[in-house]
């Protein structure tokens, strides 16, 4: 539910949470994208995110805003996981929330089935299908593999509102125009197979669940995600440039198939510059609101420099820690309210233009697009 003031929120992407108890270690693991311990001296709570955890969060569970790391994390036990998580959640004030199911644990706890996340939150909560889990789980043999992957992926994503793809982490975007042939889709598959069915990184087979994507979500008429942009160590950063989509974009544009550039960050502008460009691609700041924190504004400036108002969706990524729905939809708030208060002060837009603007990106673009 939308606070007062404000219009409804739209989450196109994000991720559940834990409701578990989680030791200080733990929660604080979740405040970066890096799978390692910190460095010695270090704290996660040390960090831009950090201080927008400890400016937004705090109020919410009855401490001052900036109040220090430990106490917020005592007064988070003192309440207790489920009375934290579900405070949290709840000011988020988040109206609809489209959730990545392609991850299920964080920092060794199960996340909260969709129920009992649209439960906590409050809001309505739709399924984000990702492309590689569902190829993961097919069991054909080498030479019924690509229909049968066809055929998984059309049956996942008819309940959903899109799917998503993690290509940059599996091999990087750098993805040919050209669909790869039967034949070597084939030969990959046996390979992978013989291999142990694991976790899928050969090219050619990437390159054709991506073409396989495009013609399942034509199909059905969904949105395509994809993760751009920075992440865990599990990516090489290089690689997640948006702009090395560019050649698939242009083969893909005749499906129509709408491609979502997730996060983008360092490489926010090339992705506003493709939205810019290409029909059908569209943009969000995702984590990077969170993670950049007092410099939200400044990003945010720079995605709208060239992102057509009507392509830059609001989204938390939030995953695992139910502060991330709060942190994420805050920062929203501070940057673009910091934005459009700077460009109605040169005069740069009336005060209609901008309340059309904040409509927009905080829903009315994810409404369209996902056909809500």
């Amino acid at each position: 539910m939308a606070r007062p003031g404000e219009p409804a929120l739209v989450d196109h992407h994000c991720h559940s949470v834990v409701a578990a108890e989680l030791a200080d270690e733990a929660l604080a693991g979740l405040l970066t994208e890096s799978d390692r311990p910190p460095a010695p001296g270090c704290s996660p709570f040390d960090s831009a995110l950090g201080l927008a955890v400890r400016r937004w969060c705090p109020p919410v569970l009855g401490l001052p805003a900036h109040a220090p790391a430990a106490d917020y994390l005592a007064r988070r036990q003192e309440l207790g996981a489920a009375e934290s998580t579900g405070r949290l959640l709840a000011a988020a004030g988040l109206d609809t929330c489209l959730v990545d199911t392609g991850l299920a644990t964080a920092a060794g706890h199960e996340l909260l089935p969709l129920a009992e996340l649209a439960a906590a939150t409050g809001a309505s909560v739709r399924e984000v299908v990702r492309l590689e889990s569902v190829a993961e789980t097919v069991t054909a043999g080498a030479g019924d593999w690509p229909r049968a992957v066809a055929q998984a992926l059309a049956s996942a994503a008819a309940g959903a509102v899109a799917v998503k793809s993690v290509l940059a982490y599996r091999h990087g975007l750098a993805a040919p125009a050209e669909r790869p042939s039967a034949a070597a889709v084939v030969a990959a598959a046996g390979a992978h197979l013989r291999g142990g069915r694991g976790r899928l990184t050969d090219p050619v087979l990437l390159h054709h669940l991506l073409w396989t994507a495009v013609d399942v979500c034509a199909g059905l008429g969904l949105p395509l995600q994809l993760h751009t942009g920075f992440g865990d160590p599990d990516l090489t950063l290089h690689r997640a440039d948006p702009s090395l989509l560019t050649d698939f974009v242009r083969a893909a544009e005749p499906s129509g198939v709408p491609l979502v550039l997730l996060h983008g960050y360092p490489y926010h502008r090339q992705a506003a510059w493709l939205a810019q460009a290409f029909p059908t691609v569209y943009t969000d700041l995702g984590l990077t609101a969170s993670y950049t924190g007092p410099r939200v504004a400044a990003v945010l400036g720079e995605m709208l420099e060239l992102a057509p108002f009507g392509k830059l969706l609001f989204s938390t990524d939030a995953y695992g820690l139910p502060e991330l729905y709060l942190v994420g939809t805050c920062q929203f708030w501070y940057g673009l309210g910091a934005v459009l208060a700077d460009w109605r002060a040169d005069g740069a837009c009336s005060a209609a233009d901008a309340g059309r603007v904040a409509r927009l990106l905080a829903a009315d673009n994810a409404r369209r697009l996902y056909a809500l």
